[in-house]
Parts: C-alpha cells; structure tokens; sequence
C-alpha cells in the first residue's frame, strides 16, 4: 500500500480529516461523529483534551480551555492554556495531531503526509504558521490548500467544460469570497476577499448580547459578567443559532442561571429567526460588499458565473441564501455537506497528488422545492395562490425546515394545509401532493402564529406538520415518496422504456409522428382553478422585514425596465442610475433607502411617462 496522503479541513469552530476511498471523498468519523471540534483543554489532573471532551469543558471551565484559535494564527502572540502558555502554532498542532491519530486508526497505518486548507485571505504570516502547525504535529505539509479551491473540487473535480465557480465561505470564525475558474482538474483563484475576523463567533456573540440584554432588562444582572454564566449561555445560543437555519423559532432555556436575593433565576425566551436575522444583517451585508469587489476584480457580472457555491456551517442560515440569490441572480448550491465540503475537498487534492482516480461526489438531494399554499397581498389584491417554500431545490437529505404563517380572520377555527412541489410561486403551475386540515384553533384575531414544520427522509417520505404556537395543538400527515424516487424493480422499467423511445426516436420517419393537439398541450401548461374548491381559509406567511418596500420596488423596476429602450440617451443614463441605487438598497435590505430610491425613480417615471 502507498503511503496515505489525508486532508484536512482545519477549522475556526470544528475540524475534519478525510481521504478518498473507491474514488470517492470520505471523512473519518469518531463515535459516528465526522467533527472535531476546535477546542483544546487542560483537565483538572492535567491531561490534554482535544476535541468534544475540551468544547464540554468550556462550559465550566473556560480558563482552561482554548477555542477559536484559527483567529490568531500567524500573530505573535501567546494564549494561557492552565498555568502554561502556547504560541497559536502549538495548540493547532494538538488539533492537527487529534485528526492525524484518527486517520492513522483507522487507516491501520501511520500517516505522514497530509493537505491542509486555509481561508483565501490568509496571508503568507497566517500560511507559514500553519504549515508550522503541520510540522508540530509530526505532518509533511505537503500542500497549503485555499479553502474555496478545495470546495469547488468537490462539485466536479475533472469537469472537462470551464466553470466559474463563486465559493461563498462563511465559517466559525473567517469569511471570504473567491471565484475560482476550472477546468479538467486545472482549478484558478480569479479573485478573493474576505475578513478573517468575522463568521459564526461574531453571530453568537450579537446574540449572546441581545439575550442579556433581554435578561438584565428583566431581572437587572448581567449575564455576561460572570465568566461561567457567559460560557454557559455562549453555548446556549451557538445551538439556538443552529436551530434557526431550520426552524421560524426557538425556545433558549437554561436553568439556574443566575441568584438574586437567594433565588434562582431560570433564562426562558422565545427567539424568533426574524430577530436574529436582524441582528446579523449588518455583518452579512459586510459579505455582500467582499462579493460585489470579488466580482469587480474578476471582471465579471454575475451572468457570467456557472455556480454558487456555499461552504461553512454559517450558511445554513436562510438569509444568506437569499442575499446571494438576490444579488448573483441565481440559487446557491449546499448539495455537499458544507461543514464537511473543505475537508472532503482537501481529501481529493491528496489524492490528486498521489495520482489516484477521482469520480464526483454525489449526494441525496430533493430535486423540487416542497412548501405549502398560502394567501398573499399583490399591489393591494388578495392572491391565495401563494407557493411558500419551507424545503427548498437541492437542499441535502434528510432535511427538516419550519417556517411561521399567520390566520387571515378573526376566531378562525381551522385551517387547510395544501401540500405542493415545483419552483413556480403560483402553486398552480405546481404539483400538489397532498393536504390535511388543522381545526380547533383558538378564538383569536387574526394573525394566529403556526409554524409549519416538512421532514424529508433519504427515502423521500415527507412528513408536514402544523401547530398553533400559542396552545401547541397540532395535526400532521405523511406523504410517501414526494420526491418520487424510483423503486428497485422499476428502474429496469424505466431503462427499457427509454430504449425503445429512443430506437423510435432514431428509426421513426417524418410522416410517423402524429399530430399535437395545440389547445390541449396548452391546456397542460394552465392552472387548474377547480383543484382549489376548499372554502377553508388558507394561511399568510409570517411577517417579513422589508416586504412592503419589496413589492414597491419591484413594481417600479418592471416599469422602469419597460421604459428603458424607450427614453433619449440623456435620460437612460440617469434612468439606468435609479435603477441601480433600487436593485442595490433592495439586495442590502436597506429598506429605508429602498423608499428613498423607489421615490426618485417614481418621480422621474412620472415625468418621462408624461413626456
């Protein structure tokens, strides 16, 4: 056997150690578990712990317990760790060396060699203290791999079309954006910003803030000036964080918080994703400006790239996604893990330099977006024919999504859940798959919260919930194979089918073809109103920041964009200006530069419409 060449992704928040086996990329596990995290300690007796054991420590005894480390690579500086102190370099190399171990276990041999990844934006100072980490961790460094490099190997790692590839890197603790150009294994950085100081630290941090800021209005103590408080609720929130890239929102408990007055003090609070997107918005919008210069110094438009890609557990957050689409045009791909797509990449590098043959990594995804039928307002007209995606296209099996809706009437009992798939935003020209009905609500006004919940399976089972948040009644259904997967026997089928259409399809002549109904293929494409005879009312998607501006600005878009061909030259300049400052505070979710650009170009509509 050659000698074994692994990759690693070392990480800001977690850590991971993969090679590839049978061709394909494989990330050893440790009690079923791919992820290290990135936390070294010191346990009482002074033994070294790395990994979980060290990130449960944290929580009680964070003198002794490092994390983030990956922030202060290639600095000169010192971290305490017990009574001793460590260069960066040092406590990277007792991560490097948890991820070496591990491999070599599992390998049955020593390992030597190894791909280690590092942020686009790092620097030769940040470069040079890794490979160092390496060094110290008994590894030949091998290569410095740039993390978006090895995200982008793992969608195609031989594609023989040139791609541009935007990688969208938002991890624990860095971030950055490069767009990279590949070809037949031959992948290139185009162009690359970022910010080593900013990522999911920075998000746990704004909400670690507002909770005790919420906490210390209620019961007047600072949760965060106790060393043990902090760590605790740190932690609290860095899985609430989580959570809300799934669900509309969560409940943080934790009990004995704090003493006053000899009492003790439990946290409850009810988080929503619409507060905490709130409070990341600014940092995100600091990502969508490295993006917009990341686009610049390539020289390209957005049109022009072939695929987004996501890369780091940040992503997950549902804003992201939709800033991206939003300013690129086109949905982001999360199909690989993104936790574990920078490693599964660096595992591939390794085996490109050792010369092994590399396929492409498949994964289980949904293939249609499944959400539900809801009532909408469109320029002041109710439209009940809303699709509201909760699962959406290519999101990675299995997969569980929650999102809020609201009641439309006043003391409404009951509401009916209709199931859909497709990309349209009219359910219409959507598949519905199935539907139930929620009655028993409580006598409320209207705007009643339900958070309905779809779980897809790897088998394509989808089960959709509904429950009223404020009483916790709820009523479900399952629905086999929504994604309409084929069974065993009846692949063998569908093979045969499409070989004998395709023989027809070679041996057929013009004549033998009959001829197509045109009102009735047309027929195929409408919406069919009849499918929709329930008087039960319907829900309205749960409030959305900026949804009024949105709407407002789309419409004058849609005119603006009429007009343009129409105008004199003088005016198109300024008329193209307008329309860029509203695309931009749209995407920025800048809403009240929204309603200051909308006016304006409202203003010059008015005038050019009358001219």
């Amino acid at each position: 056997m050659s000698e074994p060449i692994i990759g690693i992704d070392l990480g800001t928040t977690n850590s991971e150690v993969a090679v590839v086996r049978d061709g394909k990329p494989h990330v050893f596990e440790e009690g079923g578990d791919p992820i290290l995290p990135s936390f070294v300690g010191l346990a009482e007796d002074g033994k070294l712990l790395v990994g979980h054991a060290a990130r449960n420590q944290w929580v009680v005894a964070p003198e002794r317990t490092v994390k983030s480390i990956k922030r202060k690579m290639g600095q000169d500086v010192k971290v305490k760790l017990g009574d001793q102190e460590y260069r960066p370099q040092e406590i990277s190399a007792m991560i490097l060396r948890a991820l070496k171990e591990r491999a070599s276990a599992q390998l049955g041999q020593a390992v030597k060699k190894a791909v280690i990844t590092v942020p686009a934006d790092f620097n030769d100072d940040q470069r040079n203290a890794t490979r160092e980490a390496g060094e110290l961790a008994g590894l030949e460094v091998v290569r410095i791999l740039n993390e978006p490099t090895a995200a982008s190997l793992t969608y195609d790692p031989k594609s023989s079309e040139l791609q541009r590839i935007l990688v969208y890197d938002l991890g624990g603790g860095t971030f950055d954006v490069s767009i990279v150009q590949a070809q037949e294994g031959v992948i290139e950085v185009l162009s690359s910003h970022g910010d080593t100081q900013l990522g999911g630290d920075d998000f746990d941090e704004l909400l670690f803030k507002h909770v005790v800021l919420q906490f210390q209005t209620q019961h007047g103590i600072d949760l965060g000036a106790n060393v043990y408080a902090r760590a605790r609720l740190l932690r609290a929130v860095e899985a609430a964080k989580r959570q809300l890239s799934f669900h509309a929102f969560i409940r943080l408990e934790e009990e004995f918080i704090a003493e006053k007055d000899g009492q003790a003090l439990h946290l409850q609070m009810e988080i929503t994703r619409l507060e905490y997107e709130e409070l990341i918005q600014p940092l995100l919008t600091r990502t969508m400006d490295c993006v917009q210069r990341a686009l610049e110094d390539a020289k390209l438009l957005p049109a022009a790239l072939d695929k987004v890609v996501l890369v780091g557990g940040s992503t997950r957050t549902p804003l992201v996604s939709r800033l991206l689409e939003e300013r690129l045009g086109q949905a982001a791909h999360q199909e690989v893990n993104p936790d574990l797509c920078v490693a599964m990449g660096a595992g591939i590098q390794a085996a490109l330099i050792e010369g092994q043959d590399v396929g492409a990594v498949l994964v289980d995804i949904t293939p249609h977006s499944l959400g539900i039928r809801c009532l909408d307002y469109m320029h002041g007209i109710d439209f009940p024919f809303r699709f509201a995606p909760i699962i959406r296209r290519n999101t990675a099996l299995p997969g569980s999504r929650s999102e809020m809706f609201s009641t439309v009437h006043d003391n409404q009992k009951e509401v009916e859940i209709e199931v859909y798939q497709g990309e349209n935003d009219d359910v219409r020209f959507n598949h519905r798959i199935g539907n139930f009905r929620i009655t028993g609500l409580a006598n409320v006004a209207a705007g009643n919260q339900l958070v309905v919940q779809c779980d897809l399976n790897l088998d394509g089972i989808l089960k959709v919930s509904a429950k009223e948040k404020a009483t916790g009644l709820k009523k479900d259904v399952t629905i086999e194979n929504a994604l309409a997967h084929f069974e065993g026997s009846e692949i063998a089928g569908a093979r045969e089918r499409l070989d004998r259409l395709w023989d027809q399809s070679t041996t057929a002549e013009e004549g033998d073809f009959d001829e197509i109904d045109d009102e009735e293929e047309m027929d195929d494409e409408q919406p069919y109103p009849n499918e929709f005879a329930s008087e039960v009312p319907v829900l309205v998607p749960g409030p959305r920041e900026g949804q009024r501006e949105t709407v407002q600005a789309r419409a004058l878009l849609e005119k603006a964009e009429r007009l343009l061909e129409k105008v004199a030259p003088e005016d198109k300049i300024e008329l193209e200006r307008m329309l860029n400052a509203v695309r931009h505070a749209v995407t920025d979710r800048q809403w009240e530069n929204v309603t200051k650009a909308c006016n304006e170009l409202s203003d010059i509509l008015f005038y050019l419409e009358d001219a």
